[in-house]
């Protein structure tokens, strides 16, 4: 009445073998899918695409940002996500804050102010944008949000993203 059976054993056996093996590969999974690198992408080529000065903003799920004027990724607990950016001439501007320098004034300018406030002509200001855009590209904190404006001084258009 009580007796093994030989078969029941192994199956019992192969049963624990795959459980255990189940939850190893749940364990591995991330908590959280990857930020939405595409959905920034879009947002940021929408509005350097466009004729006319434009301001925009996107909320962001992550924990590190890369951003270059030919890409964005972004990190996070779900891992990290990367997108093109179609759209020309994107400049990324420093969160860094070291003394006054073109970085101070192209964050001035991101955030509200005209361009012939915080520079002394189109010419600094085109300047300033190309030593941003050629500066190393590497990962730094994350804000909660991330601001795109589409900027026009003189002769001079410029997408600011930060």
């Amino acid at each position: 009445m009580f007796e093994t059976h030989l078969d029941a054993t192994y199956a019992w056996l192969g049963l624990a073998l795959v459980s255990v093996a189940a939850v190893g590969v749940v364990a591995a999974l991330p908590a959280s899918p990857p930020p939405d690198a595409s959905g920034v992408a879009h947002t940021i080529d929408s509005v350097a695409a466009g004729e006319h000065p434009a301001t925009a903003e996107h909320g962001l799920a992550a924990d590190r940002i890369r951003l270059t004027d030919r890409s964005v990724a972004l990190g996070g607990e779900g891992g990290a996500a990367r997108a093109p950016l179609r759209a020309p001439r994107v400049t990324p501007v420093p969160t860094e804050r070291h003394g006054a320098s073109d970085a101070d004034g192209l964050r001035r300018v991101l955030g509200g102010v005209p361009p012939d406030a915080a520079f002394d002509d189109p010419e600094a200001f085109a300047a300033a944008a190309e030593r941003a855009r050629a500066r190393d590209d590497e990962w730094r904190p994350a804000p909660d949000r991330l601001t795109v404006r589409r900027v026009h001084y003189g002769g001079v258009r410029v997408t600011l993203v930060g």
